[in-house]
C-alpha cells in the first residue's frame, strides 16, 4: 500500500473518530486539519472538495461490510441467519460503538454528482458489490413474488439504524435485535421460517465486543 493510500486510509480513520457519537455529519476538511494534525495542502490533496470526504466515509463503511459479509459467510451455513446477524452487527456497532451512521448521507446523488471522479468511482465499485451480495442472499434465502423484497428491506434498514440510533436505543438489549430480526423476516416475506430464539441473542450479545475502535 502506498503512503499516499496509508495517509487517507488515515484521514478516513480519523474522521470516523471525530464524527463518534454525532447525529449530523458536521466535519469538514478544515476540523480534519486540526483533528489529524496533517497539513492543509495535504488534507485538501485527498479530498478536493467536501462532498470528497463524505464519499469517502461512505466507501469506508462499505468496506467495512463487504468484509464483514465474508466473514459471515463463513460463520453461518443458513443464510437467512447469516443475513440477520449481518444486519444486527452493522447495528450494534453504531449503538454500542457510536459509529456515526453513514445512512443520514448516503446514498445521496447529489452529494455523489458534486465528488471528484476517483471517489464517485470507488463508490460506485463498492455500492454495486456490497448489493451484488445483498441481492444474492436474499435470491438464497428464497425469492417471494409480488414484491421488491430487496428494496423493501433496503429502505426499512436505512431507516431503522437512523430512528434507533436518534431513540438513543440500548444496544445490548437482545429484544432490540430479536424484533428487528422479526421485521426484515416479515419484509423478505417468510413468515413461516423461526426466527433464533431470544436465548440465541442473548449468547451472541455476550461474544461481542462492547466497544471497538471507530476505524
Amino acid at each position: 500500500m502506498s503512503s499516499w493510500q496509508q495517509r487517507g486510509d488515515y484521514l478516513v480513520e480519523v474522521s470516523q473518530r471525530y464524527l463518534k457519537g454525532h447525529k449530523t455529519f458536521d466535519l469538514c476538511r478544515s476540523h480534519l486539519v486540526k483533528a489529524s494534525q496533517i497539513s492543509k495542502g495535504t488534507v485538501y490533496n485527498h479530498f478536493p472538495n467536501e462532498a470528497d470526504l463524505i464519499v469517502a466515509m461512505a466507501i469506508d463503511d462499505l468496506n467495512h461490510c463487504l468484509a464483514q459479509a465474508k466473514l459471515d459467510e463463513q460463520a453461518y451455513a443458513d443464510p437467512l441467519n447469516m443475513f440477520l446477524f449481518h444486519q444486527c452487527r452493522r447495528l450494534h456497532d453504531a449503538l454500542v460503538n457510536q459509529r456515526f451512521v453513514i445512512e443520514r448521507v448516503m446514498p445521496n446523488e447529489d452529494i455523489l454528482s458534486h465528488a471528484s471522479e476517483v471517489y464517485q468511482q470507488a463508490y460506485q465499485q463498492r455500492y454495486d458489490e456490497y448489493f451484488a451480495w445483498f441481492h444474492h442472499v436474499i435470491d438464497k434465502i428464497g425469492k417471494i413474488v409480488g414484491f421488491n423484497r430487496a428494496e423493501l428491506v433496503t429502505h426499512y434498514l436505512r431507516g431503522a439504524i437512523i430512528n434507533t440510533d436518534d431513540a438513543g436505543k440500548d444496544g445490548l438489549d437482545p429484544n432490540l435485535y430479536y424484533q428487528y430480526c422479526y421485521a426484515i423476516t416479515q419484509l423478505l416475506g417468510h413468515s413461516d421460517k423461526r426466527l433464533p430464539k431470544l436465548t440465541v441473542f442473548k449468547d451472541w450479545l455476550s461474544k461481542m465486543p462492547q466497544q471497538q475502535s471507530a476505524a
